[in-house]
């Protein structure tokens, strides 16, 4: 035992390398890693995020859009870079909880691979048809649907993107047949639809509402099980179609070694952020509902996420390419 206080000082000083980093940490900019293409929510989520950080952290946070293979790309640039805080993943549920029962030979593994800093929020979705297509409610879609199967077409941002799960969803649960448009990410699919070079979009709330709002648009049903408080004139899809609910989420990551000092400070910072007025005004403005967890609880519940796809991506038969 007379070892004892000198094994507890050479273990002492085998941590003053990390704490001395974390304590100098930020000292450079930091880089987001976005997953998909600007114009995506996605990508507004991190940009917004990159911004309050920065101001945060006292050191700029600057994004960069790595689209590809579902957001597999960018997940896999996250993987690959040094785990010091300075490199971070801005990255929504489909590269976490979809991509891994998607693609059997994945290049990475989340929670393997990853430290989950905190989830931010999650996207209400909308559901929504070029004003070119006549319907204009879920029930009226359901209908033409099953007077001319396999005519109508819907954009997403890319095979399990929660854009193409959410018409899949609807489709397996209305009996009905629709024709995948995968697109390089939220934002060129959302471009597709305003344009009418597909019929129906499942998008998000916040990315959605101004083409709604000017007209470019037909909003049908929201994702959510109940209505919008905000959107009381825009039915649930539930209404019609029982049991349907289908909502996205982003968060902050971390390659797995990042220093667990500097994975809770930036943990912290998410939550300040998140209550942060203008963040709070944006957030109502968009219809983006706040929904921070911890490292702790965001690492369970992307847990039980990924097991709950893995088996709804079995019954769907949904294949990665």
């Amino acid at each position: 035992m007379r070892n004892f206080p000198t094994k507890i000082a050479i273990a002492a000083l085998c941590l003053l390398p990390a704490l001395a980093v974390a304590q100098a940490w930020p000292s450079k900019p930091i880089k987001l890693i976005v997953p998909f293409p600007a114009g995506g929510g996605t990508d507004f989520i991190g940009r917004l995020a990159a911004k309050h950080l920065g101001d945060r952290l006292g050191q700029p946070v600057y994004v960069e859009n790595r689209g590809g293979a579902n957001g597999g790309i960018g997940a896999q640039a996250l993987m690959q870079a040094e785990p010091d805080g300075y490199t971070l993943g801005a990255i929504s549920d489909t590269p976490i909880t979809v991509n891994p029962a998607l693609y059997p030979k994945l290049a990475y593994q989340p929670l393997r691979d990853f430290a989950p800093v905190a989830m931010i929020n999650r996207f209400p979705s909308l559901l929504v048809a070029h004003p070119s297509v006549p319907v204009k409610s879920v029930a009226e879609l359901i209908a033409l649907a099953r007077a001319k199967p396999g005519t109508l077409n819907y954009s997403s941002g890319g095979i399990g993107n929660f854009s193409h799960l959410g018409l899949e969803l609807l489709a397996l649960k209305a009996g009905i047949k629709l024709v995948h448009v995968p697109y390089r990410g939220v934002g060129p699919a959302t471009a597709a639809v305003v344009a009418g070079d597909v019929q129906l979009m499942y998008n998000n709330v916040a990315t959605a509402l101004e083409f709604v709002r000017a007209g470019k648009l037909t909003p049908l049903a929201v994702g959510d099980p109940q209505r919008l408080p905000a959107l009381p004139d825009i039915p649930a899809i539930a209404e019609t179609v029982p049991g349907f609910e289908q909502t996205a989420w982003v968060g902050v990551f971390a390659p797995v070694k990042t220093p667990r000092e500097i994975v809770a400070r930036l943990s912290r910072e998410v939550a300040a952020l998140l209550k942060d007025p203008e963040v709070v005004k944006i957030f109502a403005d968009q219809q983006i509902v706040a929904a921070y967890r911890d490292s702790n609880e965001f690492t369970q519940y992307i847990r039980q996420e990924t097991d709950n796809w893995a088996g709804v991506i079995k019954t769907l038969g949904i294949k990665g390419e």
